[in-house]
């Protein structure tokens, strides 16, 4: 085996498959004996004591600062989440413990070695756990930051200007590449203001092509936490596309990762408040830019919305309060409606009490008042997915009831990137086709 090979096979190790996770179990439980194990009274009669106590009382004023002071999720972290962290930290009150409490053990080589090793073992894995409750990082390829798709800068040749055909009149040419890149652009906030993170664009492969074909737009929104990159990285959106296009003799949508929060922690609930005017860049600006830098077909009706969790509840946003703009939209995990936590903060700090401002910006009370005859969308949510899938059936109903010609597909799985990533995939096909990309 090539020493090329060798790396990609280490680089695509699956970190989130039920192996994985068994292995990171295992190595837990294995590091955390190393750890505790000494024929030693006053270790197991304090020590061992002391460590437990460190690691579940940091665990629990962590959980209190970010659940009830820090508040930078809208919904509560999973309880595996806040068990995996004590695990870690367990490792590390036991690692100084031992560290502290023998000198011996830190006089010997092989003994500090084996301790240190253990520690470092127990918190990789439970780090690994955790990673496994959301998919975002599949393999130590996407946890290392380097990529396995084609990358263009912005500038480069190949995207300069050329001549454009409607889809229907373009035809492949043999020197299509065999897959698309993805090049990163700042959207500036023209209108809105809105301080945007840099957003990243997949090009298919005919998007290279001259004549180019006037190919349709998806702006994909990531959740919160997030940033644009989760889609290219947990979501697996140009191995998806890619595989669409290669079916389709190199067509695709255009895929616009737009910045949806302005931070990492940021919630502004894509609306326009204090927080920052994320509806209008969505709904003004990032239109602007994909009409005056790329060329794709302009007619909103070749333009859709989508997102997963936040991004999901800012797709169905936008295409209530601005469906001449988002006429289509793809609606993944999203929240039953805009929150910061509970309704009644969510009004107070978000919308300086104005009861009526949050009903403008919340779907499920447009839905209800309104009429969408021209609109249609896509719900996704996952079987097991216990937190948000009453929301989003309900949320699917009401859009039925105002007129919207959507569809409801739940999938096996939880509120993960595995669950988002299957979900654009399955509803690739309906979204190109409502985008007049054809069949």
């Amino acid at each position: 085996m090539s020493s090329t090979r060798m790396v990609n096979g280490v680089l695509g190790i699956p970190l989130t498959t039920p192996t994985a996770t068994a292995v990171f179990a295992i190595l837990t439980v294995i590091g955390l004996i190393v750890l505790l194990l000494r024929r030693y009274r006053v270790w197991f009669a304090h020590g061992v004591p002391l460590a437990v106590t460190a690691a579940l009382g940091s665990t629990v004023v962590a959980a209190l600062l970010i659940e009830k002071v820090w508040k930078p999720f809208p919904d509560r972290l999973p309880w595996a989440v806040y068990g995996w962290a004590a695990t870690a930290l367990l490792a590390v009150s036991l690692l100084i413990g031992r560290w502290f409490v023998r000198r011996r053990d830190r006089a010997r080589p092989l003994v500090a070695t084996a301790l240190v090793v253990s520690a470092v073992l127990v918190v990789i894995s439970a780090a690994g756990r955790i990673d496994a409750v959301y998919d975002a990082y599949p393999t130590v390829r996407t946890v290392l930051g380097i990529s396995d798709y084609r990358t263009v800068p912005f500038d480069d040749p190949s995207l300069r200007a050329s001549q454009t055909v409607p889809v229907e009149d373009w035809s492949a040419s043999d020197d299509l590449p065999a897959t698309g890149a993805v090049t990163s652009v700042t959207i500036p906030g023209t209108v809105s203001g809105f301080r945007a993170r840099e957003a990243r664009v997949y090009l298919p492969p005919a998007y290279f092509s001259d004549p180019r074909p006037e190919l349709p737009v998806l702006v994909l929104l990531a959740g919160q936490p997030g940033s644009p990159e989760d889609w290219l990285v947990g979501g697996h959106l140009p191995s998806t596309m890619d595989a669409y296009a290669a079916q389709h003799h190199g067509l695709a949508p255009v895929v616009v990762l737009a910045d949806g929060t302005g931070g990492q922690f940021d919630n502004p609930l894509c609306a326009d408040s204090h927080l920052g005017n994320v509806a209008t860049y969505l709904a003004v600006d990032v239109p602007a830019w994909v009409r005056d830098d790329l060329q794709v077909d302009d007619d909103p009706r070749a333009r859709a919305v989508g997102g997963l969790s936040y991004g999901g509840t800012c797709a169905l946003q936008l295409a209530t309060t601005r469906p001449d703009v988002y006429p289509t939209f793809l609606d993944m995990s999203g929240q039953a409606e805009p929150t910061i936590g509970d309704r009644a903060s969510t009004i107070r700090d978000v919308f300086g009490g104005d009861a009526e401002a949050f009903a403008r910006n919340n779907p499920a009370d447009l839905l209800a008042r309104n009429r969408y005859p021209d609109s249609a969308g896509a719900f996704v949510v996952g079987l097991d997915d216990s937190e948000y899938r009453a929301g989003v059936e309900q949320l699917a109903s009401l859009a039925r009831s105002a007129g919207m010609d959507v569809h409801l597909t739940e999938l096996p799985g939880t509120h993960s990137f595995a669950l988002w990533s299957a979900g654009l995939e399955k509803e690739l096909p309906w979204l190109a086709q409502r985008l007049r990309l054809g069949n």
